[in-house]
């Protein structure tokens, strides 16, 4: 299954019409210093597949992941792909491209 690189546009879109929801992978400092408005904190280092899938299931958004630029993300996916989780949708230019753009910021 391939990656799906979503740009800020399409994060925006998802975020603003509630389809997407955005699981943050980066730590819980870095989530707690700013992170993208109603996104979700799953920090990469406590990655649980069961309560990820259970998160999915419970919110029924189309789940996309983010991180700081789009790395750590991108292997969070390679993860879950090899565990038959059917995820692909990342958000490439992450927290950075977010910030840098002058986007909101929580």
């Amino acid at each position: 299954m391939a990656i799906v690189d979503l740009d800020r546009d399409a994060v925006k879109r998802g975020l603003s019409d509630g389809s997407v929801l955005l699981i943050d992978v980066r730590e819980p400092n870095e989530f707690e210093s700013g992170h993208i408005p109603g996104s979700v904190s799953f920090p990469l280092s406590a990655f649980d597949v069961e309560r990820l899938q259970a998160l999915i299931a419970e919110d029924g958004r189309r789940p996309v992941l983010s991180c700081a630029a789009g790395m750590r993300s991108a292997r969070a996916l390679q993860y879950l792909q090899s565990q038959g989780i059917p995820l692909s949708e990342h958000y490439v230019g992450g927290f950075k491209d977010w910030a840098n753009a002058g986007e909101p910021v929580e």
